[in-house]
């Protein structure tokens, strides 16, 4: 949230909300969006996670059940949620983040990590 200057840290579940919002769109078109995507087999990846920490976690309340991001209330630190997950998951995990140390952690936990530039053009681009 913190790379685009829309008010976020005045509010951090509601940006939180808005973020989910616009993940759970994007979510939900069945295309491709991993860099070296290229098809119908490649419609998106099987699961969106959203980790929240902090204040954000108020947010988790207000987020339906059935919504196709799945949001993990960080009991910690979000970064060490972040990384647990990375560990735990199979197949292609990607993390978004600019912190360079948590992209130093999940790289070597085995995600592809991109910057929120990235994420911010596929959410503009729905």
């Amino acid at each position: 949230m913190g790379s685009r200057p829309d008010g976020w840290w005045r509010d951090r579940p509601g940006a939180a909300l808005r973020l989910h919002a616009e993940l759970a769109a994007l979510a939900s078109k069945a295309r491709p969006l991993l860099p070296g995507d290229t098809g119908p087999d490649d419609a998106g990846p099987e699961e969106f996670v959203m980790v929240l920490e902090g204040a954000t976690k108020a947010a988790a309340s207000r987020i339906e059940n059935n919504s196709p991001v799945r949001v993990v209330k960080a009991d910690g630190s979000g970064d060490d949620a972040i990384v647990a997950l990375v560990r735990e998951l199979s197949g292609r995990r990607v993390v978004v983040t600019a912190d360079r140390e948590l992209r130093r952690r999940c790289e070597a936990a085995g995600a592809e990590v991109f910057g929120p530039s990235w994420l911010i053009g596929l959410l503009r681009e729905h």
